[in-house]
């Protein structure tokens, strides 16, 4: 995540809990209820997301976060990013996920001790937290963010 997509997202954030011009009887989207992709291998894909980042996967194949964890932040970022972005690479997919965690050193070194490589680490640059970034093993970037508290 970037100061741009921090930016957007929390605007994103403040437009949905903005009041609706229509008044209090209007539909409105109030978060994102799931993120859906494709995969060449689901169920190679999900044990690693258990095994390697402690995802835990449920029967059905998929994961349940909750946003009422410890120290989560209490907002998800929504930002499209211009399709000639570099911020995803070393990754080709159009989508990046981004993963709140509450130690970044502590998931870090477990990482290394499972042979997960670090792309980059960011521990200063943004005033929002710190980051760091691997890829899973369909080549999608993960973002890494420890929000500052």
């Amino acid at each position: 995540m970037t100061k741009y997509s921090i930016g957007l997202g929390l605007a994103v954030a403040l437009l949905w809990s903005a009041p609706s011009e229509g008044g209090p009887n209007v539909a409105h989207i109030t978060g994102v209820g799931g993120i859906f992709f494709k995969s060449p291998d689901p169920k190679k894909l999900a044990a690693w997301y258990r095994d390697v980042l402690g995802v835990k996967i449920e029967s059905w194949g998929g994961a349940l976060l909750p946003y009422d964890a410890k120290d989560h932040p209490p907002v998800l970022v929504w930002s499209a990013f211009p399709s000639d972005t570099k911020h995803f690479a070393p990754s080709t997919r159009e989508f990046m996920i981004n993963f709140a965690i509450d130690d970044m050193d502590g998931f870090l070194a477990m990482l290394k001790s499972k042979h997960v490589e670090i792309l980059q680490r960011d521990d200063t640059s943004d005033p929002s937290g710190r980051f760091a970034w691997i890829m899973d093993p369909d080549g999608t970037k993960i973002e890494l963010w420890q929000p500052k508290k």
